[in-house]
């Protein structure tokens, strides 16, 4: 069994709104589709809640397609447009029992509730692989918990839109086991 990660294609940004609720910016729905031919063929299909997580997911399968609540992104609860948001998130994974921001989750709640939910996915399909069309800040913290390491900043930052990792699926997120290989 296959672990694959997609990272959601370019949203159409609305400093108005929250990130959690942009959608997928239509005028990249090609670089989405470029993805398909390098996942597998029959797979159990599964998406964070957000809309542009969801029209990835539509875009690159005509498999059904399950939402899972606590596969969302890191819950960041403000519209406030930070200039320095990447700093931000880092200061996130350096201090991860703490919300970086006014309004954001800790990223320990974060890595906890998608390691669970994954954990949940995998043992429903022991036999077959699975596609997770998500996050780039669930996905790193999942790829630690399969490592059984630190978040990898580098990684996260030189994260594209749309992004994908295939991971190797011997051990359970939670305790380490896994061989991730990036695609």
């Amino acid at each position: 069994m296959n672990l694959s990660l997609v990272r959601h294609g370019r949203p159409l940004v609305d400093r108005a709104r929250p990130a959690h609720e942009w959608p997928l910016d239509p005028a990249y729905a090609d670089d989405v589709r470029a993805l398909r031919t390098r996942l597998p063929g029959h797979a159990a299909w599964y998406s964070s809640p957000e809309p542009k997580a969801i029209a990835t997911a539509r875009l690159l399968t005509d498999e059904p397609v399950e939402v899972v609540a606590d596969l969302r992104e890191h819950e960041r609860h403000s519209t406030d447009w930070i200039a320095d948001f990447e700093e931000v998130v880092r200061r996130a994974f350096e201090h991860p029992d703490f919300p970086a921001y006014d309004g954001w989750e800790p990223l320990a709640h974060t890595r906890r509730r998608v390691v669970q939910a994954v954990d949940r996915i995998r043992d429903a399909h022991q036999s077959r692989d699975v596609v997770l069309v998500g996050h780039g800040t669930a996905w790193t913290l999942l790829r630690a918990a399969l490592a059984g390491g630190p978040p990898d900043l580098d990684a996260w930052a030189g994260l594209a839109m749309p992004d994908l990792f295939v991971c190797g699926t011997s051990g359970t997120p939670g305790q380490g086991a896994g061989d991730m290989l990036t695609s």
